[in-house]
């Protein structure tokens, strides 16, 4: 994530909340209360709407909206605001500090949006995470790669580091090896999964146990179980 962020108060006029984009060079921020705490986020999609009303009035042509959507009457609210509260898109989407990149593009992906605010367990805004950011992490040489992998599968599932054997090529990491039990061979793939940087895992390994089926009742040497 960025650290410094820009950010807007509540109560920040229009072209103030316009002139930090400008200057910035940025295409959205998030929106904070007095508190510091996240409330929502602008995005210049915000402020066309704006734009799109005065075309429609100045040129004597009728601004219409239907009523019926929500997404109409928030579009509605958004055309007319003149400030930071009116022009937000509320709740904010927003990440932890903590969670794997993978995941954070994923909440992108669902929520069709390009920044996430990072806030801390109080919702006090500490950074954010834009595409830009995620795209900067496939960027990171396969000799981090492969040792960010090795460390985080050995401690995951428990093992020694040479257990698994990996391989890094332009970002394609090969996992060989053989493993105790089936489940430890899908956890330490998922695990490698999660790694900054992974362009994708190819699962070479074997395992003695395949734990995800019922293994059948033991029976002692007097026929009971």
């Amino acid at each position: 994530m960025s650290s410094e962020v820009v950010s807007a108060r509540c109560d920040a006029p229009f072209k103030e909340v316009a002139r930090l984009l400008a200057e910035n060079r940025i295409s959205g921020l998030p929106v904070v209360d007095d508190r510091e705490k996240v409330v929502g986020v602008i995005s210049e999609t915000d402020l066309l709407y704006h734009h799109v009303r005065q075309e429609s009035e100045y040129g004597h042509r009728r601004f219409h909206l239907p009523r019926l959507t929500r997404s109409a009457r928030v579009a509605a609210v958004k055309a007319r605001a003149t400030t930071a509260e009116h022009l937000m898109t509320r709740p904010a989407v927003i990440a932890s500090p903590g969670q794997y990149l993978a995941e954070a593009a994923r909440t992108m992906e669902q929520h069709r949006v390009e920044r996430l605010p990072v806030v801390d367990d109080e919702d006090h805004l500490v950074g954010i995470v834009t595409r830009g950011n995620l795209l900067q992490v496939f960027l990171r040489p396969d000799e981090e790669i492969h040792q960010d992998v090795i460390d985080q599968v050995s401690r995951g599932i428990d093992c020694p580091r040479y257990t698994v054997d990996v391989a890094v090529d332009n970002g394609l990491v090969t996992l060989k090896g053989h493993l105790d039990r089936r489940s430890d061979a899908a956890l330490a793939v998922r695990i490698a999964e999660l790694v900054d940087g992974i362009v994708a895992v190819v699962d070479q390994l074997t395992y003695h146990l395949d734990d995800s089926r019922p293994q059948p009742p033991t029976v002692g040497p007097s026929g009971h179980l």
